[in-house]
């Protein structure tokens, strides 16, 4: 269960392309990721700096892409399943194994590694697609998380900790005077992606969650400083966030499509690299703010926001986070409704379930909610802001929120809107035009 196995299966199935033109791992592979962006996955055949490697991008760009990575067959098979990963991760605990496919370095250089530069505004290259093991010294909590990393020496990275549960255990070792131990995969299964991405509770360890998802297959190599990682990436590299060593992190891309604000962050020194031994090695770009970036990051929510109306709502057709409110801000919640007061209860649920969220549409199940013109249509002719409109004032909300009133913590006005027909009114008002007809397009002859 590795990215390679993955990547073979795509492109068995024509989802993935190789590009054999010379290009630089340096903003020009990014840009053509972000022209394709929804399109099939993107093997680079020849990356100019670097000889025996690949880079791979726009791996899960899609949900169905995701889908097929973690063996679910459509929008509400994917939500019980993660979901259920999420509930049984404790069964699920990897098998270790001395077996790994990866050999260490003889010394550290992350210069020598293909790390992509992406943004003309950001201060150099940028790790984006891997996974940090963290673990909480005191206790043995063991966490996996996604997060930005830029190097910013031969040894050392500069690596965002937004607060949640990596910043959480390293708070807890740098109040006892402990540098926080890692282990940083990166080219990975996807499946391992999207549990790293996920929030379960906290103590709830994301790879057990992955094996889950991965029935069982996902095996681990325990490092020298005690983290397990997966034992089928492309490159591993052992660490410590140090606990007393800050620099200047961004500005970089975030999930909105704009620049972060420059932080304070803490360091990551890395003592040990590790790279797989059969070449080419398979380096995965994820550009920031585009497709692969929102699917990876909301996706999980989509099943938290599924989960949460259905407590309140017999019947929850789908959820998505849109594109228009960059896979992060924005949903649209697609119900069969048996009350007029379902779709606010939903939107209220939504809110719960997704605190970043600051804007849900509620529709009825006869709306594509993977068409913005639909959905449109729907507010158009569903939506009355009189009785139809939930505000939700000095709210919290995400601190990427350009336009947050306090953008430290993310407060915000938040907005629901019902777009749902009333019931017990004449359906025919509220129905889309059908002309019946037996005639086949494709072999419809206009000249």
């Amino acid at each position: 269960m590795d990215l390679r196995k993955f990547m073979m299966d795509l492109r068995k199935d024509g989802l993935l392309r190789y590009v054999d033109n010379e290009l630089s791992i340096n903003y020009e592979i990014p840009y053509v990721l972000t022209k394709l962006d929804k399109g099939p996955a993107l093997e680079f055949m020849r990356v100019r700096e670097f000889d025996n490697v690949h880079v791979v991008g726009n791996l899960v760009n899609t949900r169905d892409k995701v889908y097929r990575a973690v063996g679910a067959k459509g929008d509400v098979d994917f939500y019980r399943r993660l979901l259920w990963a999420e509930d049984v991760a404790a069964s699920y605990k990897p098998r270790e194994t001395n077996n790994a496919v990866y050999e260490p370095q003889s010394n550290v250089d992350l210069t020598r590694l293909p790390i992509p530069r992406y943004f003309e505004l950001e201060p150099g290259p940028c790790l984006t697609s891997a996974v940090v093991i963290g673990m909480d010294v005191k206790d043995g909590i063991l966490n996996a998380s996604i997060h930005r990393l830029t190097p910013i020496g031969p040894d050392r990275f500069v690596i965002r900790l937004v607060p949640r549960h990596l910043y959480r255990i390293y708070m807890r070792n740098k109040e006892i005077g402990k540098d926080t131990p890692v282990g940083i995969a990166w080219g990975l299964h996807p499946a391992v992606l999207v549990a790293a991405a996920s929030s379960p509770s906290f103590g709830v360890f994301e790879l057990n969650v992955a094996n889950a998802l991965l029935n069982g297959a996902l095996e681990v190599k325990v490092l020298d400083n005690g983290i397990p990682v997966p034992a089928y990436a492309e490159v591993v590299m052992e660490g410590y966030i140090l606990a007393n060593e800050e620099a200047s992190e961004g500005p970089c891309m975030d999930v909105l499509g704009t620049y972060d604000e420059v932080r304070t962050q803490p360091v990551v020194k890395i003592t040990r690299v590790y790279v797989r031994r059969d070449s080419p090695l398979i380096a995965h770009a994820l550009v920031a703010g585009y497709s692969e970036h929102r699917v990876l990051m909301g996706i999980e929510k989509e099943a938290k926001i599924w989960k949460f109306v259905s407590n309140v709502v017999p019947e929850v057709k789908a959820v998505r986070l849109t594109d228009g409110g960059c896979g992060w801000l924005h949903a649209v919640v697609s119900i069969k409704k048996q009350s007029d007061g379902d779709p606010k209860n939903a939107i209220m649920a939504a809110f719960a379930a997704h605190p970043s969220l600051k804007y849900v549409v509620v529709v009825d199940d006869d709306i594509d909610i993977d068409n913005p013109s639909d959905v449109e249509w729907a507010v158009a002719t569903r939506f009355r802001a009189d009785e139809d409109l939930v505000l939700i004032k000095y709210a919290r909300g995400s601190t990427l929120d350009p336009v947050a009133i306090d953008p430290v913590q993310g407060i915000t006005t938040k907005m629901g809107i019902d777009a749902t027909r009333p019931i017990n009114t004449d359906e025919r008002r509220f129905r889309k035009g059908v002309i019946p007809a037996s005639i086949n397009l494709d072999k419809l002859k206009i000249e």
